[in-house]
């Protein structure tokens, strides 16, 4: 049986799901905001069992996305005592799922999505990434900024998404204006990444299951709105080809993170080279696949059987 751990609101998952029922794949679907209404049992001791809604024999698991449940209690103070006890609940119980085939395991989700770490192992790989700062100092982004002739860009340094009016909503990567780091007095520093603002050709993805790869290249700088960012508009995705030594080290990149799944995004300069800007390691992809017809549920599917 394949365990696939969601929530209600995840469209990925549900794209996947059809294609597990018309090949008629066991699975079972944990959206974890329902975790109560479902039920579950874990006992300890000389007869130690585990039951997510009575389901006892799971042969893989896909970690998507977990959301805690509604707790309606009027104290915030234990409204948020008893969401923290959901958040290690949750975390406690993936940890001893009886599986060894994970996509992927959320220890290994969880550190791959640490930018700085990232950052740190794709360098070492081989990659070249953009010349990046992270300072509470003025002074020291100040000089950065004017090294790169104030041609700065600014990111969040978590995952970039908050809850506004029940609902996601991203936090783009923006550019910052040279008056900005002129009344720079005016602005606290919080933790955020600042780079280097790379002048692209275009920009490519790389989903990869399993040590399969898929490439596929948007034409980002040919809308105003999508040159910093290609997410703020909807944009179509060509198959693309990468040069083996790049493909190897997105590979390599991977198998550094212990992920068997991962979205990476790529920069392709106006100096034809590659430069890496970041991995999500349960990033969206079902669009690619919709605009290239490149396989990817498929494969996910492959490994989870």
């Amino acid at each position: 049986m394949i365990l696939i751990v969601t929530h209600k609101n995840d469209f990925t998952v549900d794209f996947v799901i059809e294609k597990l029922n018309n090949r008629q794949i066991a699975y079972y679907r944990l959206n974890c905001e329902d975790i109560d209404e479902k039920g579950y049992t874990l006992k300890f001791g000389k007869n130690e069992d585990l039951q997510i809604n009575k389901l006892k024999d799971i042969s893989s698991v896909w970690f998507r996305r977990t959301k805690l449940p509604e707790v309606k209690i009027s104290s915030e103070s234990n409204r948020l005592f008893v969401l923290n006890d959901y958040d290690v609940f949750l975390s406690n119980l993936f940890s001893i799922i009886p599986s060894d085939k994970w996509m992927s395991k959320p220890h290994d989700i969880n550190l791959a999505e640490n930018k700085l770490y990232q950052l740190k192992k794709a360098s070492q790989l081989g990659f070249t990434i953009p010349d990046s700062i992270i300072t509470s100092r003025k002074e020291d982004l100040l000089t950065f900024a004017q090294k790169h002739n104030y041609q700065i860009i600014i990111k969040p340094i978590s995952q970039g998404r908050i809850i506004e009016d029940n609902s996601f909503e991203n936090i783009f990567t923006n550019v910052v204006r040279k008056e900005h780091f002129e009344s720079i007095e005016k602005y606290d520093l919080t933790p955020c990444i600042f780079q280097e603002c790379i002048e692209k050709k275009y920009e490519i993805r790389v989903t990869i299951v399993n040590g399969i790869l898929f490439s596929a290249k948007v034409e980002s700088q040919l809308n105003d709105k999508t040159k910093i960012d290609w997410r703020k508009e909807k944009l179509e995705f060509k198959k693309y080809e990468l040069p083996k030594n790049i493909s190897d080290k997105c590979l390599s990149l991977l198998e550094e993170l212990n992920l068997n799944f991962g979205a990476i995004d790529l920069i392709k300069t106006m100096r034809d080279e590659y430069v890496f800007l970041e991995i999500n390691p349960n990033g969206q992809w079902a669009w690619i696949e919709f605009d290239t017809g490149l396989p990817i549920s498929d494969e996910i599917i492959n490994f989870l059987q």
